[in-house]
């Protein structure tokens, strides 16, 4: 039976949307159900961002565990298994082997050992990972972006929700105190009547080798393609066969749509956050960007795309410069507040701001503290232990699916503008685009056999 104050903690969330991150509770509060208190985590995708930055972010927990990993190439998983348990043998000081390798990431899910699972994949098999593995009893932490296309978001959110698990976008930057802090001073009035916020994004230059070469042994290539279209097998598609460099898949539209989502869907993210649109979206777009006339990287390079939102609010879209430093710009009737990550990176090969400061304004006095009864937003100090504390006390995260499909769409809506270079009329309720067959028929994409969802 609830108490009264445990009954008004929960109205409160329930209507603000706002939770301080608890703190990961020791093994004993448990007892029987969960004798050893700890979530055991299997890696699905051992690559870059996963060995930098999602197997880092969770290993450094003493009740998580990471217990096995997956991958479609035989080197990266081998060698992530010896990365986690070089890991452990250190951190727990003897010798330490207990960490099981698979190349199929199904056969991983259907271990009823492993409680949960970071998904590093490459994005066109983000969604489809995530649906299977909610559907197999597991918790997500799910690397950004949400999916390939719109379609395939609302899919991942639906199976989500419907399953009753805790799902956590890789979107670190709701964890970072600068980006909450620029939300909660726009939401408070800081800048006055918010009028527009520009997202700055780096672009990706053209280029990579087209030429077909032989498919490494021990990587299984068709698996890796999943549901798009096959296509010869050159490294610059893939990912390097030596080292863990940023991979070629990246600038392929094929897989991605390149830094309007790669990077978007951080930055959108917050646009949205500031604005109180989590669950919703734009109702206009247009766009323009460049787009590689050669080479085998076709992903857009230059850009700028303008979305209006029912709040009379104008989104931004453009190429970060000297001039414009990555970050997100927010501008009002009484000023401005800019914030970016600084000097923050999640793994040592990405791009980052190239501002000196992680938040700025028009005046100081923007940037002083709020009042005790300002609005608040969630506070989470830790995107991983975030994460954690979700699965153990079932309490919402700082970024559930919903949110993360939401701005993931706002990022997938602005590269289809930019592909038909005209104004698009969108219903954030209904998802589909007002008299635009053509639009429309973007929302979703082929699937190859047997890959289909």
């Amino acid at each position: 039976m609830k108490t009264r104050r445990q009954f008004i903690k929960q109205s409160m969330v329930g209507a603000m949307g706002m939770i301080a991150c608890p703190t990961i509770l020791p093994a004993s509060v448990f007892g029987k159900n969960a004798p050893s208190g700890r979530i055991n985590i299997g890696a699905i995708g051992t690559g870059r961002i996963s060995r930098d930055h999602d197997m880092p972010g969770v290993w450094k927990y003493d009740d998580a565990r990471i217990v096995a990993v997956c991958d479609l190439d035989a080197n990266r998983v081998a060698e992530a298994k010896q990365h986690v348990e070089s890991y452990y043998t250190k951190k727990t000081g003897a010798p330490y082997s207990g960490v099981t390798t698979y190349s199929n990431y199904r056969e991983l899910l259907a271990n009823p050992d492993i409680d949960a699972v970071l998904i590093s994949t490459p994005d066109h098999w983000h969604a489809r990972n995530a649906i299977d593995a909610v559907r197999a009893g597991k918790h997500v932490y799910l690397q950004k972006p949400t999916s390939l296309t719109i379609s395939e978001g609302r899919k991942m959110s639906d199976a989500v929700n419907a399953s009753g698990k805790v799902l956590q976008i890789g979107s670190q930057q709701r964890s970072m105190e600068q980006f909450r802090v620029a939300c909660e001073l726009v939401r408070n009035g800081r800048i006055g009547q918010l009028r527009e916020i520009e997202i700055r994004l780096p672009g990706d230059p053209p280029g990579g080798n087209p030429e077909e070469m032989p498919i490494p042994q021990g990587f299984d290539y068709d698996a890796w393609l999943g549901q798009t279209p096959y296509v010869p097998y050159t490294v610059d598609r893939v990912h390097p066969q030596k080292g863990y460099g940023r991979p070629g898949w990246l600038r392929c539209e094929q897989f991605g749509a390149g830094m309007i989502t790669g990077w978007g869907a951080h930055h959108f993210d917050i646009a949205h956050w500031a604005m109180d649109k989590e669950y919703s979206g734009p109702v206009e777009i247009e766009g323009k960007a460049e787009f590689p006339a050669s080479g085998l990287w076709d992903v857009h390079g230059l850009y700028d795309t303008e979305m209006l939102y029912d709040n009379g609010v104008i989104v931004r879209g453009t190429t970060d410069s000297a001039e414009k430093p990555n970050g997100v710009l927010f501008t009002g009737t009484d000023g401005w507040i800019f914030v970016s990550r600084g000097a923050y990176a999640a793994s040592p090969n990405e791009p980052i701001s190239t501002s000196s400061k992680s938040l700025q304004a028009s005046e100081p006095k923007i940037l002083s503290p709020l009042s005790s009864d300002a609005i608040r937003l969630y506070v989470s100090n830790d995107h991983h232990g975030n994460w954690l504390d979700s699965i153990r006390t079932g309490q919402k995260n700082s970024t559930p699916a919903e949110v993360a499909h939401r701005s993931c769409t706002a990022c997938l809506l602005q590269h289809i503008a930019m592909k038909l270079r005209r104004r698009l009329y969108w219903d954030p309720v209904l998802e589909r685009f007002s008299n635009d067959d053509e639009a429309n028929s973007m929302i979703a994409r082929a699937h190859r056999p047997p890959y289909q969802f």
